[in-house]
């Protein structure tokens, strides 16, 4: 605002300078010009003087011709010259003058006699002075006797001028300063409201809605600064409107269950909430700005953002991805966001997590097929062998035996199947809960591994432990206990007779992790989110063999959650599986 000062002060007070130079040019001159009239005025009234007293006296008598004209020139301070009609010096006032040539040729003289101007400013050198000559003929008795010239000296004149000059000088300069004062002083009263309310509109563009201005009496200025001030206050009002506004949108964005995200219309992601992060399991501040298919590893969300940019039209599909062990489905609906000028701006993603709809869907249809599926051949040997047994075959001892042997069998595998759906219903039920205490999982381990010993040296394979460091851990023994069995048990199963199964159990800082590999058949990787699920069987024929419900590896699974374990899975065909659960010595997130 300095800046601003300054540019209207200056070329004011430049203007203000000018006009007084002006007025100075103008009025110095024609001061110089009146005191000249006045000078000519008054030498030609003191020539009237002069010529009147020479006619009083003898002009006949050279010497009293000179000493009244020495007796004027004293008396009026002027030099007086008495030049006769050819030009001769008849008197002169001027004792130091030398002898003076002939006069006529004196422009003064000129002047007087043409009717010219007999007013003339020149130096003369015969007195050595610049002086102001007025010259008129001479009249004595009625009769032109001559010229009479009086020359005043003009350094008095000079001393007029000098001091006008002064006095203009001093005057415009005083005029000048006061009136540069009133200028800075009206200056700064017209710009400092005007100073204030740019004060304020920097604050308003910098965000401060609070900043307020003086509101002057001035009708103009007091106007503005009453405008910016409801300005401010409508600003405040509005931005509180939107900042609550957008904190209720950011807070919808972040918490909504459904994952969002929104790409502009060059593929990159500008948007991405906390749901899409947990989806997707990477950091938005690594998505951000980044290209979609650069970030994005699913094909077919690929697929399905780049069928939104080439048909514009809102899309929906179910997408399905594994993640590990486990299986997620989503929903995904996909819209193009168009601007006023009907131009593609960018899509808008939205992820709805369906996975245990599709769960509980799968779980309603598989169950019953499951189920009777797993019945019916226990159900049709013991209808089978019991019916055979009646048409007359337990009169034979032996065929007798045989099929009772083959009834009971069945009977204890229809009895375990229903145990592990009961077991499982239990493990899913609201109710479930653990009885947590402190669990050493070496001793489960050599519980669990004396107990599942025979049937592994029945396959002559070797079954080994590894323990190492602490593995204490909070949890419920007799669960953690079936899960070990289930584990060991599979492991058994799926080996080849010689084969070989090792648990490990390894105590860390925070966790504990258990292992269990072995060296038989593998599951393929596009198996491994499905055998958890129930009565997934990698090999039906070998699992049902081996007298399996197809429930073990969906109990542990259960019961992993319970104890807030993860559960993974690393598995190559024919080289050999590791199923690994990773125990939190915390789980509930405090120490002791």
């Amino acid at each position: 605002m300095n800046s601003y000062r300054f540019r209207l002060i200056f070329p004011l007070s430049l203007i203000v300078l000018l006009v007084l130079a002006s007025l100075g040019a103008v009025l110095g001159p024609f001061i110089q010009d009146f005191y000249q009239d006045r000078m000519n005025e008054r030498i030609e009234k003191e020539a009237s003087v002069v010529a009147f007293s020479l006619e009083q006296s003898d002009t006949a008598d050279r010497q009293a011709v000179e000493e009244t004209v020495d007796e004027l020139a004293q008396r009026l301070d002027a030099r007086i010259t008495i030049v006769a009609e050819d030009g001769e010096v008849i008197a002169e006032s001027d004792a130091d003058a030398e002898e003076m040539d002939n006069h006529l040729d004196r422009p003064e003289i000129q002047g007087a006699g043409d009717n010219g101007n007999p007013f003339v400013v020149r130096f003369s050198s015969t007195v050595d002075r610049e002086l102001l000559y007025y010259a008129e003929p001479l009249v004595i008795g009625g009769e032109e006797e001559g010229f009479l010239r009086l020359g005043l000296e003009m350094s008095e004149l000079n001393d007029v001028y000098q001091n006008v000059w002064i006095l203009l000088f001093v005057s415009f300069l005083i005029a000048f300063i006061i009136i540069l004062a009133f200028i800075t002083k009206l200056t700064n009263e017209m710009i400092k409201p005007i100073e204030d309310a740019r004060r304020v509109a920097n604050e308003l563009a910098r965000g401060n809605f609070q900043a307020r201005t003086y509101e002057a009496l001035d009708a103009e200025t007091g106007e503005l600064n009453r405008s910016i001030n409801v300005l401010a206050e409508n600003l405040s009002q509005v931005t509180k409107t939107y900042e609550s506004q957008q904190e209720r949108l950011e807070t919808l964005i972040e918490n909504m269950g459904s994952g969002l995200i929104l790409i502009n219309e060059k593929g990159d992601i500008t948007l991405m909430n906390r749901s899409s992060s947990a989806i997707f399991e990477a950091e938005a501040d690594k998505w951000l700005n980044k290209t979609y298919y650069d970030v994005i590893d699913n094909k077919k969300i690929i697929r399905f953002v780049q069928e939104l940019f080439l048909t514009e039209r809102p899309l929906r599909k179910q997408i399905r991805w594994s993640e590990g062990i486990y299986i997620r489905h989503f929903d995904v609906h996909g819209a193009p966001i168009i601007g006023q000028d009907n131009k593609l701006k960018g899509i808008v993603l939205v992820f709805h997590d369906i996975t245990e709809l599709k769960k509980l869907e799968q779980a309603r249809k598989d169950f019953v097929a499951n189920v009777s599926h797993e019945l019916k051949t226990p159900v049709t040997s013991l209808k089978g062998f019991t019916e055979t047994l009646l048409d007359g075959a337990m009169n034979d001892e032996e065929l007798r035996e045989k099929f009772l042997t083959i009834i009971a069998r069945e009977s204890g595998r229809l009895e375990d199947l229903i145990t592990d759906l009961l077991e499982l219903s239990r493990i899913e039920g609201e109710h479930f809960q653990l009885d947590w205490q402190e669990v050493d999982l070496s001793e489960l381990v050599s519980e669990a591994v004396t107990m599942l010993s025979e049937k592994a040296s029945a396959k002559k394979m070797n079954l080994k432990t590894k323990v190492d460091g602490d593995v204490v851990i909070p949890g419920d023994p007799a669960r953690l206990k079936q899960v070990m069995i289930n584990l060991i048990n599979n492991a058994v199963v799926y080996t080849p007779a010689g084969g070989e199964v090792i648990v490990r159990i390894r105590g860390q800082k925070e966790n504990v992790i258990m292992e269990v590999s072995d060296t038989g058949i593998g599951i393929s990787k596009k198996e491994i989110p499905r055998i958890f699920e129930r009565f997934y069987r990698v090999d039906r024929a070998r699992s049902r063999n081996s007298g399996g419900t197809g429930l073990g590896l969906a109990i542990v699974k259960h019961l992993a959650e319970a104890h807030h374990a993860n559960l993974s899975v690393e598995s190559r065909p024919g080289k050999g599986t590791t199923f690994r659960i990773e125990f939190l010595r915390f789980p509930f997130g405090e120490e002791g």
